[in-house]
């Protein structure tokens, strides 16, 4: 299965949502005017776009609706997915892995995926021919260097792990020797999964940046922080609270097929200007692949 027919299954749930409010909308007007847009911009709010992204989607629907005088049930929605997309394009979604080793540093709370979206994003680089490295820099929660050894080591990687409790920027110093020593080409630092009110945690934060910008201050550094797709709208408030402690360079969606809230991608990109780099929707080790607009679009309308 091709990965435009993995998202188009994943998403189905939101498809399904999505069209059956917006048909429904089609359905109850004889023609597109304020009354309608209103209802669209409804449509948008409940399938988790957010209030801002909605009113800007159907304000730039309005304003091309009445220069290209379009009416045409088939003509607003190919409108809707080209405005949708304008939003998404806010950069590029590849990684920025121009160093020998580069680094990537996945941040996000408990639960969303984390160790798993680290297994995937490591056999993805191992698949493009690059050797990669994973640091267990999650020492606080039981059996977390456990479960992320089982991907890595199914991805083909290697990692460099210390004992539950450890400091977590010694293990990232550790790893980054282990990276030179063996000329990785990626280096992929695992963290706890921590929340904003966590000082520690977020302090935490600060010393593995403060030990990577000392050790290898040219590197190219990639911070991901991984979401649960799941959660909607709470989503964009754990962007707000990481982007206060961390310069966030990409968001790694994950969990997409097991819900209808796949709208949440528009108004996390539009209220925080940090694009999708990856997205999930499925638990085997292939089913991650980096985020692409059209193709998302095109999956959800």
């Amino acid at each position: 299965m091709g990965f435009f027919e993995k998202l188009k299954q994943g998403l189905s749930k939101t498809k399904t949502s999505f069209d059956e409010k917006i048909n429904n909308v089609f359905s109850n007007f004889r023609k597109v005017d304020e009354e309608f847009l209103d209802e669209l911009e409804e449509v948008l709010i409940m399938s988790d776009v957010g209030m801002d992204t909605s009113v800007k989607i159907i304000e730039k629907l309005r304003d091309r609706m009445k220069k290209e005088k379009i009416q045409d049930e088939e003509e607003v929605k190919r409108v809707l997915r080209e405005e949708m997309k304008n939003i998404l394009d806010i950069a590029d979604t590849n990684l920025k892995l121009n160093t020998k080793p580069s680094i990537i540093l996945v941040v996000g709370v408990n639960g969303v995926g984390k160790t798993t979206s680290i297994g995937k994003i490591a056999n993805k680089l191992a698949k493009e021919g690059k050797k990669v490295v994973v640091a267990a820099a999650d020492t606080f929660r039981a059996a977390a260097v456990e479960q992320l050894e089982v991907w890595v080591n199914r991805a083909g990687a290697e990692i460099v792990k210390m004992k539950e409790g450890a400091d977590p920027a010694s293990v990232v110093y550790e790893a980054m020797q282990k990276a030179k020593e063996i000329e990785a080409d990626v280096l992929i630092c695992d963290t706890a999964g921590r929340l904003h009110n966590k000082k520690y945690l977020m302090d935490e934060l600060g010393k593995i940046h403060r030990v990577i910008t000392k050790e290898m201050p040219n590197a190219s550094k990639e911070v991901l922080l991984v979401l649960d797709g799941t959660t909607g709208q709470n989503a964009i408030s754990q962007v707000n609270a990481f982007k206060a402690e961390t310069d966030i360079t990409g968001i790694v969606l994950t969990k997409l097929d097991g819900t209808a809230k796949g709208g949440v991608v528009l108004g996390i990109v539009q209220e925080n200007k940090i694009p999708i780099k990856f997205i999930g929707v499925g638990e085997k080790i292939d089913d991650m692949e980096v985020f692409n607009s059209d193709e998302f679009v095109r999956a959800i309308i």
